[in-house]
C-alpha cells in the first residue's frame, strides 16, 4: 500500500512541467460514521484510515454516535466541521437527517467525500466530493442471482440496521434477484446480540419452508452463526452475509456459510485519504466516484483474507 501512496503521488508530480505548489502543512481529515461502539466491522476502515494518514502524512481522526444513534451522528458532523479540518469523510446513513450538516460544511469550503452508505447521486446532490462505497441494490441483486442458481428460492433477511434504508436495498436487490416478493422476508432484528440469535431462531421455527438467509454485516452474521449452529442446521441452510469479519471467515471455511459479499472498507478509508491529501496540496481529484465492491468471497479463496480478517479485510 506504500506504493500505492507513492505512485499517486509521484503520477502528481509528473503531470505537469511547471513547479507544483508547495505541499500543505498539518493537514488534518475527520471521518465521522454512523457505526456504534459495538460494530467491530469499523476496525477496518479505523485501520486504513490510519495507514494512510501515515503514508501522506496527515493527522486522521474518527467520530462516531457510541450508540449509533444518527442524531447524535448529526451533531457530531456539525462539531467536526467546525473545527475546520482539511477535509470530511462520512457516511449518508440518514438522507434526512445528515444532509443538513454535510451541505453546512461543504458551505463553509470543507472539502467532503462520502463512503460507505448513501449514493453518488445523494453525494453530488450535497456538493461533495465524490462517493467511494458499494452500490448497495446492484450487490443484493448480484447475491440473489447467484443463490437462485444454487436453488434458492425463498429467504430471510436479517437487517440490524432498519434505520439505514440504504442498507435495506441489499435485501431488496436480493429480492429481485430471486425474482421473488420480498414480503415479510426482511427481518428488524436490532443490534443485540442474544435478541438476534433469538429472533432468528424464532422466524426459521415460525418459516420452517425458508431455504436461505442473508445477513448484512458481522454485527447480524455472527449471531445468526449461532442460531443456525443451536438449531443444528449449520451447513445444511444456505447462508450467505454482506461483509467479512472473522467469525465470518471462520463459518465460510466451515461452510457454515457459502459465500462473503466483501465491499472492502479498507479502501473505503484509504483511498479518501490520499485523494484529500493530493486534493489539497495538487487540486487533483479523480474524474469518477470509486465502486470498493462487491466481490464474492468463498472458501477457496479465504488465504489473504483469512490472514488480515477484522484488520484490513
Amino acid at each position: 500500500m506504500k506504493v500505492i501512496a507513492k505512485a499517486v503521488i509521484a503520477s502528481v508530480a509528473l503531470a505537469g512541467v511547471a513547479a507544483l505548489p508547495a505541499q500543505a502543512e498539518g493537514e488534518r481529515f475527520v471521518l465521522v460514521s454512523h457505526a456504534p461502539d459495538s460494530d467491530s466491522w469499523w476496525n477496518t476502515i479505523k485501520n486504513a484510515m490510519a495507514l494512510a494518514g501515515e503514508q501522506v502524512d496527515v493527522t486522521v481522526e474518527y467520530r462516531n454516535p457510541p450508540t449509533g444513534d444518527i442524531g447524535d451522528m448529526a451533531r457530531i458532523i456539525e462539531q467536526a466541521a467546525a473545527s475546520n479540518p482539511d477535509g470530511l469523510i462520512t457516511t449518508i446513513a440518514d438522507f434526512d437527517a445528515l444532509s443538513g450538516p454535510i451541505r453546512d460544511a461543504v458551505d463553509r469550503g470543507i472539502p467532503v467525500i462520502i463512503i460507505n452508505s448513501g449514493t453518488p447521486e445523494q453525494a453530488a446532490e450535497l456538493g461533495a466530493l465524490m462517493y467511494v462505497g458499494q452500490p448497495e441494490y446492484d450487490a443484493g441483486l448480484a447475491a440473489g442471482q447467484r443463490a437462485k442458481r444454487d436453488g434458492v428460492s425463498s429467504f430471510l433477511c436479517v437487517n440490524h440496521v432498519v434505520s439505514n434504508p440504504v442498507v435495506g436495498e441489499r435485501c431488496s436487490g436480493f429480492a429481485d434477484g430471486l425474482g421473488v416478493d420480498m414480503g415479510d422476508s426482511m427481518l428488524d432484528s436490532g443490534q443485540d446480540p442474544a435478541e438476534i440469535k433469538n429472533r432468528v431462531k424464532a422466524y426459521l421455527t415460525a418459516n420452517p419452508d425458508v431455504d436461505a438467509i442473508l445477513t448484512l454485516g458481522p454485527t447480524s452474521a455472527d449471531p445468526t452463526i449461532q442460531a443456525v449452529e443451536e438449531m443444528g442446521i449449520a451447513g445444511e441452510i444456505y447462508f450467505g452475509t454482506f461483509d467479512l469479519g472473522t467469525e465470518i471467515v471462520k463459518a465460510i471455511k466451515g461452510d457454515v456459510i457459502k459465500w462473503g459479499i466483501d465491499q472492502q472498507p479498507f479502501l473505503q478509508a484509504y483511498l479518501p485519504v490520499i485523494i484529500l491529501a493530493n486534493y489539497n496540496r495538487y487540486g487533483v481529484l479523480p474524474g469518477n466516484n470509486i465502486n470498493s465492491g462487491p466481490g464474492f468471497v468463498t472458501k477457496d479463496a479465504l488465504a489473504l483474507v483469512e490472514e488480515f480478517a477484522g484488520e484490513y479485510r
